[in-house]
C-alpha cells in the first residue's frame, strides 16, 4: 500500500465563518473520499500562538503552544496555506505562525507547498506573491500550477453563511490545487 502524504493546512483568517478556513475544510473533505486519495490534511489552528518574541526562547526550547506548532509542522509532507489577503500581503497572525516555525532548526525547509485564498477584488492573488516571497528564504517549494484565488462576493455564492464551499466549480478547482500538491510531495520525495 502507498504511503499517505500528510499534509498541515494553516488559514490566515481567525475569522470564526472565515472562507479561507472553509477552503480548507473543504480541502479535508476532498481527501476523504472526494476524490483525491493518498493524502491526509490536518487543520491547525494558529490563534493561540503568542506573537513572535524570542525573548520567550527559553536554552533551544519554545513556548509549549509553539513547540506542539512546530512538531506538526516538522512532521508534516507539505502544507496547505490559505491565505487572505491584507493590505497587499499575507495576514499577521499567518506571518507570526511562519515566522515561529523558521526560528532555528526551520521546520518549513524542503516541504512542498500551495496556497488557496478567497477574498474580494483579486481573490486575495496579491498575497500569493508575498507568500511565495517569504517561502524562498525559507527553502519552502510552492507549486506554480494551478493558482486558486476567488472573488468571494462575486456572484454566484462561493460560501455559506458558515463559510463552507458550495460552488462545484471552485471545488473541482480546488481538487486540482491538492492532486498538484500530491504529486509534487511525492517528486520532492523522489517517489513520483
Amino acid at each position: 500500500m502507498a504511503s499517505v502524504i500528510k499534509v498541515v493546512a494553516l488559514s490566515g483568517s481567525l475569522r470564526k465563518g472565515s472562507y479561507n478556513t472553509g477552503l480548507i475544510r473543504s480541502g479535508i473533505e476532498l481527501s476523504k473520499g472526494g476524490g483525491v486519495e493518498g493524502i491526509e490534511i490536518e487543520y491547525i489552528d494558529i490563534s493561540d500562538l503568542p506573537f513572535l518574541n524570542t525573548d520567550l526562547e527559553n536554552d533551544g526550547s519554545f513556548p509549549s503552544q509553539v513547540e506542539a506548532f512546530r512538531q506538526k509542522i516538522a512532521a508534516a509532507d507539505s502544507i496547505l496555506f490559505a491565505s487572505p489577503e491584507y493590505n497587499y500581503s499575507v495576514t499577521g497572525p499567518l506571518k507570526n505562525a511562519i515566522d515561529w516555525a523558521s526560528r532555528p532548526p526551520n521546520v518549513w525547509a524542503d516541504k512542498a507547498a500551495a496556497i488557496v485564498s478567497a477574498g474580494g477584488g483579486h481573490g486575495g492573488a496579491k498575497s500569493h506573491y508575498h507568500l511565495r516571497q517569504i517561502g524562498v528564504f525559507l527553502n519552502l517549494h510552492f507549486i506554480n500550477k494551478p493558482e486558486f484565488f476567488i472573488n468571494a462576493f462575486q456572484p454566484p455564492p462561493k460560501f455559506n453563511s458558515d463559510g463552507d464551499l458550495i460552488d462545484e466549480d471552485a471545488k473541482n478547482r480546488l481538487k486540482e490545487i491538492l492532486l498538484s500538491l500530491k504529486a509534487f510531495t511525492l517528486r520532492l520525495q523522489g517517489k513520483n
